[in-house]
């Protein structure tokens, strides 16, 4: 696969061409032989910047969005480990500049690179092509659910208009529904197509998602649809749920394959970052555990995963010491029974014995136990919480860039993800079929994303009851949730969004209450529904934003969305 940089060299390129195209000077620089026309240019090479864009920003907005925020929203990811910079309330306390960076210099920004792929591309374009435009128009889709299912309303239906400068904010209900209508248009204008052209329009290897394959786009514009479509239904005000459902299933959806960006292993953090940019240099704050939801879900059910996704606890000698001042000495016995209940819950091996001074000293075998830390702890509990307890991601997740080691490549749409989508819609009674089948055709597609061996996934297919689909229309639907809320780790995103829409976890999605343990935060201990927006748009467009609050809610994390449970 062509790197990365070279996709963004040449695309620098292209620009050049174009606005070279545009000057007088055009005739004569055309008269080298060396010289690019626009003939020479494609728009393949805009292709890569769109997707990378979108899934992999640099370092400032990366940090603090994934790994401060939706990771952790979606009960992947815990901080507040005893050295860590923060608590775990990082994220559920409001944050200006935090919020800022993910709103304003990334989603907000990537309009810009959009709008101008899609212009290129369009009737009438430089580049028009439309084959290109379908593209374009999938892209659309996955950024606007991405921003929307972010942040509620959001600039849209005037968002590229170069006349307005101050865009109105669409509601939801609009967003979804014109979302379907444009991927109803991209799967039209692919049709039967193969490949975006010949020659110079051939797209191959510039698309980080499938090497040009035009039908592995058409079938994620249909994953996206029934995405789309299921997450709407039952919304207030929505009519097209059932009919997008059906159509994007009986259409074609990702069934066999994957769309993913794999990580360019030599490119710079600040063009497009990974977790390991972070987690490398930045011990104190850009280190993180895998939650006690997640690990438990994966180690009570035997799932093979576990070991791909984390890694055991690092274990050895442990020290709880005993406060000799402040609220923590009264605290010290009830932190030391729910962190002692909680080990004991997880079957860890450990002895725990006093150390003479109030204390206790827990010893733990070393990498033997997987154990989850508990989202949200507070900074009253944190001295306890050693790193040793906790498990680590799995390194594949968190190797740095340039280091020559491989990098877990970031999920955008799975077949695993297709074909819980489609349990989900035969288990609602909106699409017939095996649901039992699709779903554990799913779990093998999400298995082997991570390279488990065949075997083990045989075995826990055959012999999980989370791996089948036997009890009641709610217990089936809370197991579908769950699955496809595993599936997505490393995509906090959607996995946040799983959580919102379905309620499942329900340790997550019930929040927390009790504060001599837990950071209640700006929440009071509920649940996050959604992000707040950035400073920009109150400092250019503040009249949009305020009327936007006035239909779905105040600005504020615990403002629930238009399609949330």
């Amino acid at each position: 696969m062509k790197t990365m940089k070279n996709n963004y060299f040449l695309t620098t390129l292209a620009l050049m061409a174009l606005m070279v195209s545009c000057t007088d000077d055009f005739n004569e620089i055309n008269e080298k032989p060396d010289a690019l026309s626009p003939s020479d240019v494609s728009a393949k090479y805009f292709v890569t910047n769109a997707q990378t864009g979108l899934f992999a920003p640099n370092r400032y907005p990366y940090w603090r969005g994934p790994i401060i925020h939706s990771d952790r929203y979606a009960g992947h990811t815990s901080f507040g480990y005893k050295s860590n910079w923060w608590d775990d309330g990082l994220g559920y306390n409001y944050h200006a500049g935090y919020t800022s960076a993910v709103h304003d210099a990334w989603f907000a920004s990537y309009n810009s690179t959009l709008t101008a792929f899609t212009n290129f591309v369009k009737e009438g374009g430089t580049l028009e092509n439309d084959k290109y435009y379908a593209i374009a128009l999938i892209m659309k889709g996955l950024y606007y659910q991405y921003y929307t299912d972010t942040f509620g309303m959001v600039p849209f239906s005037e968002a590229s208009d170069p006349d307005i400068t101050t865009p109105k904010y669409d509601d939801q209900l609009t967003i979804y529904s014109t979302l379907i209508s444009d991927l109803d248009e991209a799967i039209a204008l692919i049709g039967n197509d193969a490949t975006t052209g010949a020659g110079v329009d051939m797209l191959g290897e510039n698309d980080l998602f499938f090497n040009g394959d035009l039908q592995a786009w058409k079938q994620l514009a249909n994953s996206l649809k029934l995405r789309l479509g299921l997450r709407a239904h039952g919304a207030p005000g929505e009519g097209f749920s059932t009919s997008a459902i059906s159509s994007a299933i009986s259409s074609g959806v990702l069934a066999d394959r994957n769309a993913l960006l794999e990580r360019d292993l030599e490119i710079s953090t600040w063009v497009s970052a990974v977790y390991g940019d972070v987690w490398g240099p930045f011990y104190g704050g850009g280190n993180w555990h895998l939650t006690k939801t997640l690990i438990d879900a994966l180690r009570d059910n035997n799932d093979p995963r576990l070991s791909k996704y984390a890694k055991p606890s690092k274990g050895g000698t442990i020290e709880w010491a005993k406060p000799a001042e402040g609220e923590r000495v009264a605290l010290f016995d009830k932190h030391v029974n729910y962190l002692t209940n909680y080990l004991d819950s997880t079957g860890a091996t450990y002895t725990k014995a006093s150390d003479g001074a109030g204390g206790y000293t827990i010893t733990m075998p070393e990498n033997t136990n997987y154990i989850g830390q508990p989202t949200r702890l507070n900074g009253k509990i944190k001295p306890l919480l050693d790193r040793k307890l906790w498990s680590e991601p799995a390194e594949i997740v968190v190797n740095q860039h340039n280091s020559g080691k491989p990098i877990f490549p970031f999920v955008v749409m799975t077949a695993a993800e297709s074909h819980l989508m489609i349990a989900e819609a035969i288990t609602k009674g909106l699409a017939s079929g095996n649901a039992q089948s699709h779903y554990q055709t799913a779990i093998r597609h999400a298995m082997e994303l991570w390279d488990v061996a065949g075997a083990d996934i045989d075995t826990y297919l055959a012999n999980e009851d989370m791996a089948k689909l036997n009890g009641s229309t709610d217990q089936n639907l809370e197991k579908i949730a769950t699955q496809r809320w595993m599936a997505l780790f490393t995509n906090g995103f959607e996995a946040w969004a799983v959580v919102r829409d379905t309620g499942y976890p329900t340790e997550l999605s019930a929040g927390v209450s009790d504060d001599d343990i837990f950071v209640l935060g700006d929440l009071n201990g509920a649940y996050p529904q959604r992000m707040r927006y950035g400073s920009g748009p109150y400092n250019t467009n503040a009249a949009n934003v305020e009327a936007a609050a006035s239909v779905q809610g105040p600005d504020r994390q615990g403002t629930k969305l238009w399609w949330a449970k």
